[in-house]
């Protein structure tokens, strides 16, 4: 029987918009479809001018590709899955990105450890991990470390966020059909862009 052909997305705005993006067949990967993209960088603004953002579960790349392709300053992407990370380096490599883009072949909480050790912070963290598997839980200790104040989290989950750490409050959120999407804020007031 023949292979079926790969899963296409796109990049939907900013200097990349239509841009295709290759999905892998990889353990726990969920694209975050188009209409969700959308809906989410409608709650951010369109421009993301000098934001420093980072995808700690990359799968497709397509949120962190998302964040650069509309101005994003910085954008840092983590992906255990190396197949996952082959994929997104060659759009990286396509769309000339190195220079804003890095991308770490690791796991997500061995990488932010490493990252809040060193003082790195953002403004925009997007947080969408395998469903099922405990991460968000694993992950809300390490998370203040790595935001500045004001900073938005932005999280897939498998039910409506609930019980959230103090220091978050949710700014927006929806439901997907079995995706729950939330916008938090970190803190106190967002800080005025660049």
């Amino acid at each position: 029987m023949k292979a079926a052909p790969p899963q296409r997305i796109r990049i939907i705005g900013g200097l990349w918009k239509r841009t295709p993006l290759t999905v892998v067949n990889a353990p726990g990967l969920r694209p975050t479809p188009d209409r969700v993209r959308e809906t989410l960088f409608n709650w951010l603004g369109q421009s993301l001018e000098g934001w420093r953002c980072l995808d700690a579960f990359a799968g497709t790349g397509a949120l962190g590709l998302e964040a650069s392709s509309r101005g994003a300053a910085r954008v840092l992407m983590i992906e255990r899955d190396p197949a996952a990370c082959r994929v997104i380096r060659q759009a990286v490599d396509r769309l000339e990105a190195a220079g804003v883009i890095d991308l770490f072949e690791d796991d997500a909480p061995t990488r932010l450890a490493r990252l809040a050790r060193a003082g790195q912070r953002f403004d925009l963290v997007f947080l969408d991990p395998p469903f099922g598997e405990g991460w968000l839980e694993r992950l809300w200790p390490v998370l203040p470390a790595l935001l500045v104040e004001g900073a938005l989290v932005y999280v897939e989950s498998e039910a409506a966020l609930v019980d959230l750490p103090d220091a978050f409050v949710i700014e927006r959120s929806a439901r997907a059909g079995q995706v729950h999407y939330h916008l938090l804020r970190f803190g106190g007031e967002r800080p005025p862009k660049l």
